[in-house]
């Protein structure tokens, strides 16, 4: 069971999940933005493990978490080359406060 000092990051994880989803998707549509539809992707992924993980209480959550923060800040970093893209910029907003949460499960501070 989720427990529930972890419901920030479970909320961001969902949040994070919708946006690099989204971000991907029109990001694939143009030909320079291949390594943020990569990035968004993978962030996506390891987002909603951390979301199942988080959500069952799961002994694997906190590693789960700091990977996720490690792609987190990837993808925000990536998306903040295409500020000019609103999609881009909610990606990495959300990124960014799904890294911040992930470390709090973890302990970690930002690198």
């Amino acid at each position: 069971m989720a427990q529930p000092q972890h419901q920030a990051c479970i909320d961001a994880c969902k949040e994070c999940v919708q946006q690099c989803e989204e971000c991907a998707y029109q990001c694939c549509a143009q030909t320079n933005m291949a390594d943020c539809t990569r990035l968004c992707m993978d962030c996506a992924t390891l987002c909603q493990c951390c979301l199942s993980l988080l959500s069952r209480g799961s002994q694997y959550a906190a590693d789960c978490c700091r990977m996720c923060a490690e792609v987190c800040d990837a993808c925000a970093a990536e998306c903040d080359k295409y500020k000019n893209q609103d999609h881009c910029r909610r990606c990495a907003e959300a990124c960014r406060r799904c890294a911040q949460e992930c470390r709090n499960v973890t302990g970690a501070t930002v690198p």
